[in-house]
Parts: C-alpha cells; structure tokens; sequence
C-alpha cells in the first residue's frame, strides 16, 4: 500500500511539472503562425500593387501615343522598339509596310481648305479612341493585313497585302498557295468602281460588280492560280478534280454584293443525261476542304450559286477564298473527262544520234495547256501540231500509247514492250503534274532527218487519237501557239466603268424596270429564264437588286464576247420597250 501511494504521488508531481512547458510551445507555435500569414499578406499586396502600377503605366503610354499620333506628318516613322532579348515585344510595322496613304481618323475638311490643317473644334482629340486590332500574318512570300468589321477606315485608306512583318508564330493558313508565280497571277487596286482580274490565257477571272467595296475603301485584291505540287487538292475518293484550284483575295474582307469567280473545266456535259455529280469545295482555315455546294442540290443555305456552262463555271459568291471543282460518276453511266493530248519534240537542229517524242495527256483547259507549253519551253522542246481532244471514260481502263510504221532502215525505237500505259488513276484523279511518255528514237547516221511514223493513243475499250508525223529535225520549225487566233486576250486588271460592257445608266434603268415583282411574270425571273440564268432562282431572290446580280452574272459570261445584242433580244421578247430605248441611245445596239 505504501508503495502504491507513492507511485501516485511521483505520477501527479511530474503531470505538474510538465504543464508550463506545453503551453510555452503552443504560444509560440502560434506566434509563428501569425507573423507567417502578415508576410504572406504583405507579399501579395506588394505583388497587386506592382502589377497594378505597370498596367496602369502602360494604358498612359498607349493613350499618349494614340493621343499624339494625329498630330504626325504623314512621313513620321515612331522610333523601333525591337527588342532582341524581349521577342514579345510589337515589330515594327512600318519597317516593311507601303506609304502612308492617309490619316489613322477622319478628318472633316472643307472643299478649300489645306490638306495639312487640322480643324481643332472637330479633332479626333475629343473623339473616343478606337480600339485598333490589327492581325497580321506573314509568310515567306505574302502577308495580309486584316482588321475587324467593327474599324473605319480613314477614305481613300488602301488595305494591303503587303508585308507587314512578323508576328508571333503566326502565318497565313494560304500561305503554301500564295506565291506568285509569273503568269498565274494578277493583282489590281479596286474601289467602289469596282474592275476585273484576269489571268491570261488560262479562263481564270475575277469580277467585281460596282457597289461591291464599300464607297471611299480600296482593296489591294489578287487571283492567284495554285500549283500542283504546293496545294492540298480537293479530291477525296472516287473523285476527280475538274478544274484549277484558285485563290482570290484578301479573304474575308466583307463584300456589299456577289462576286463572279470564272473556272475553265474539262467536264464533259453533252449527253442527254447528267452523268456527273458536281461539287465546289472550299478550303478552310485549318487547310482542309469542305463541301460548298453541290449542283442541283441548292438550299437557301448555299452560300454560293454556280452556272455551269460547257467549258468553264462561273460562282456568284460573297465570300473570297480558294476554291476548287471537284466531281464524280452519276450512277448508272460512267462520265467523261475531256483531255488533250499534246506532241512535243527536241528544237532543231538536233545534234546526236538519239531523238525523242513526249507525249502529254492534260485536262482540256487552258491553264493546263499553258503550263505544259511554259514547261517545255523551258526544257526547250517544240509543239509538233495542235493538241487533239480526248474523252476519258470513268471505266478504270488505263490509257495506252504506241509507235508504228517507224522506217527501220533509218530509225530504230529503243522501247522494248509494244507499248506504254498511263494508270488511270494518275489520270482521273487529276493529282499528278502534267503527265507524259517518252517514246525513244536513234536514227542511224547524222545524215538522217527526215522521220515518218504514226503515234496511237486510246484508252483501253474507250476512244483514241492517232498523230500522222511527218517532220525534218533538221528544219527549225516556228513556234506557233494552240490557242484559236480570234481569242480575245484580255488584260490583267481592268478598273472602274471599262472593266464592263454594260453602262452604268442601262444598268440602273434596267433594275429599276424588273426588280419590282410584276403580276404578269415580267420581271427579273423572266429576264433569268431568258439568259438561262433560272436553275435556282431562289438565290437571285434572296438578293436586294435580283436585277442587279443577273446583269454581273451576264457580264461574266460574256467577258470575251459581251456585246448588248442578246440582252437587248431578252429585253425585247420581255417587252421592255423602255428599256430597249435607253440602251439603244446609251449602249451600242
């Protein structure tokens, strides 16, 4: 018992002297605690503040330049701001930009008074400042220069695609296709005039109605053909690409009304049936192609409306870009592609033993004939005769080639099969550059010149074209070209009221008759069925001016050829004698 009794007493004496201690850990751990959490308050307000103070020091500077940038001169260039070791640091614009061709705000000027002086009761100093956004993109060989719908240009401000710079690790999602190679593209400067570009000798253009560019704006506009081998092509499947695919621009700027893009194709269309599901395609930001519209199936959704005539296609569309025709069989019958086959040869004098024939297979356009004769120019090679048609039949039967009645005394082939073939794939999908076989040839001495032979090329259980040669290598023939004589060879760019055949007068006296619906039917959609406009007149309708839309469809159309003697004959047939009395006093009927 004794024992027990002191046991408790030590247990209770150390419990007592083990208190003091505990409490002095505990006030200090919160102590610490306390001071731990004033610092940490005090370094995120710090932080706040700082970073409060630099925006702040920012918008000042900002303000102060946009406040004094009215009063520059026009040639006044800021000092860089390039900044190696700080790549997030804005370029410098205007290193590599055009001549300043206006002031950043409009300023109300009266008819007499100096282009220099600025009237301070009006100053952009008492206007709100514009939040300028400006996107620049840069590639290797072209920019553009793009800006919201939400900012004014100053008049007579030109938006340029020119380069700018380098932003970022941005570029141009076009920028594989829009490099400007000569003679597959045109640029011109276009207002509310409007004009049209053409790339010649290849049925590629551009109109531009006039009301399309907003009045006092100007757009530094391009076409521009793209080439095989730099482009993503349309074609997915079993289809076929039917016509170049071209870039126009600057995309997405806005448009008051349609333009009319014209692409040549080398669809065959005069059967009885329609043989061929036609599609057009546009290529979106990301690169990729997505469907616009397919012919015949037309909603009030289509952006675009495509007249389809025998060898080339004209799209009224409000939005520029880079497109392309595709297409593809109509079940039951196979469709036909038209081709040209085209026989070229080394330029005499030839000078070796060895000779050889080239033979092109190409679409029946002339872009593509164009690029083939510019490539075997530079190979120095010689059109031996016009290019001939051919028709390939969708019959996944290849396309054959053979040499005969070769005088073997004097000439002898080096092929050693009977023939060549050109998979049909290669040729209808339309993927590949110009195709071509080589046919071989050795003469037996230097004396030899003259060559008589016969060239057959069919596809397999389809059509064929057989070329009668007879040629001196010896003799230098003069180069001729395949185009017909009598085509018109329009210019590159035409602006303003001679880039069309319809007066402006007629043209309002002609839309002020028909746009008004009329009870007898004698308005714009008889004017459409009358120049086989009428296959989706749900488009024209949707229109403000349905008029106004036929009448730039009808100048694309008759670009080359456009005299006012058919659409007088449709106005006649409408009855609109009024109207024939103005053209007949304005126009040259």
């Amino acid at each position: 018992g004794l024992c027990a009794r002191n046991k408790k007493i030590s247990i209770e004496h150390a419990s007592h002297s083990l208190a003091p201690g505990m409490g002095v850990a505990v006030y200090t751990g919160l102590v610490v605690a306390l001071l731990l959490s004033v610092v940490m308050a005090l370094c995120v307000g710090v932080l706040a503040y700082r970073r409060r103070c630099r925006h702040l020091h920012g918008d000042i500077t900002d303000s102060s330049s946009a406040l004094t940038a009215a009063f520059h001169p026009g040639n006044y260039k800021p000092p860089r701001q390039d900044n190696p070791l700080h790549p997030s640091a804005p370029p410098d614009l205007t290193a590599t930009a055009g001549t300043f061709r206006g002031p950043l705000f409009s300023l109300p000027q009266g008819v007499n008074d100096s282009p220099h002086k600025i009237p301070m009761t009006n100053s952009p100093l008492l206007d709100p400042l514009p939040s300028l956004k400006i996107k620049v993109y840069n590639s290797s060989t072209l920019s553009s220069l793009e800006l919201p719908a939400d900012v004014s240009l100053s008049d007579g401000e030109i938006l340029s695609l020119k380069s700018v710079g380098t932003v970022g690790r941005e570029r141009d999602y076009h920028s594989h296709t829009m490099s400007r190679e000569p003679g597959l593209s045109t640029s011109a400067t276009l207002g509310n005039l409007g004009g049209r570009l053409t790339i010649p000798n290849t049925g590629v253009s551009l109109l531009v109605p006039p009301g399309t560019i907003p009045q006092g704006k100007f757009y530094e506009m391009y076409l521009i053909i793209n080439k095989w081998e730099k482009t993503t092509l349309p074609s997915e499947g079993s289809q076929t690409v039917l016509s170049p695919v071209v870039s126009c621009g600057p995309s997405g700027m806005l448009l008051n009304r349609p333009v009319v893009l014209t692409l040549p194709h080398c669809t065959q269309l005069d059967t009885p049936t329609p043989d061929w599901t036609l599609t057009l395609k546009t290529q979106t930001h990301q690169g990729a192609w997505e469907e616009v519209l397919t012919v015949g199936e037309e909603t009030l959704s289509s952006p675009c409306y495509l007249q389809l005539e025998e060898e080339c296609c004209h799209v009224l569309m409000e939005q520029l870009g880079t497109y392309g025709l595709v297409g593809q069989s109509c079940p039951p019958r196979p469709a036909c592609k038209r081709l040209q086959l085209a026989l070229f040869a080394p330029r005499a004098p030839c000078l070796s033993l060895d000779f050889s024939l080239r033979i092109y297979c190409i679409h029946d356009t002339p872009h593509a004939l164009k690029e083939v004769l510019d490539l075997e120019r530079s190979l120095g090679g010689v059109l031996l005769e016009d290019p001939k048609p051919l028709l390939f039949k969708d019959s996944y039967h290849n396309l054959r080639l053979s040499i005969h009645d070769i005088p073997h005394t004097y000439w002898r082939s080096k092929l050693l099969a009977k023939y060549q073939e050109i998979p049909f794939y290669h040729i209808w999908s339309g993927s590949q550059r110009p195709l071509h076989c080589t046919f071989s040839l050795e003469r037996a001495s230097l004396a030899v010149s003259q060559l008589a032979c016969k060239i057959c090329v069919r596809q397999v259980e389809g059509e064929g074209q057989i070329f009668q040669l007879h040629t001196d290598i010896q003799e230098t023939l003069l180069p001729h070209s395949p185009l017909p004589s009598g085509s018109p060879c329009l210019p590159s760019s035409q602006v303003g009221p001679y880039a069309f055949r319809l007066p402006d007068s007629i043209r309002q006296k002609i839309c002020a008759s028909l746009d008004a619906p009329s009870a007898r039917g004698c308005d714009w959609r008889l004017l459409a069925r009358s120049l086989g406009f009428d296959r989706y007149l749900n488009y024209f309708a949707t229109k403000p001016s349905p008029t106004g839309v036929l009448l730039d469809l009808w100048e694309a159309c008759h670009q080359g050829d456009a005299d006012l003697v058919s659409l007088a004959t449709a106005l006649e047939e409408m009855g609109k004698s009024e109207v024939l009395v103005v053209m007949t006093t304005d126009g040259d009927c």
